[in-house]
């Protein structure tokens, strides 16, 4: 994985870098809307799960089966 290659100094220059570009004030509320998104994603994700585990879970429907022969009570009529 990428991460695994990314030392301390690579770490520190993004730091740096989102530093210089968003500016302190503007860091905080980027975090809250990443957060958010984040937040998001896993919510729309454990759904779909929860819905394909609630779909296999279901029993399939079978179709009625039709007795051609004539009950008893249909003879005395």
């Amino acid at each position: 994985m990428i991460l695994q290659d990314i030392g301390m100094s690579e770490l520190l220059l993004i730091a740096v870098v989102v530093l210089l570009l968003f500016g302190g004030k503007k860091i905080p509320e980027l975090m809250r809307g990443l957060g958010k998104g984040i937040r998001e994603f896993n919510d729309a994700k454990n759904n779909v799960r929860q819905e394909i585990e609630e779909g296999m879970k279901e029993k399939p429907v079978q179709p009625a089966t039709t007795d051609t022969k004539p009950t008893d009570a249909q003879h005395n009529a």
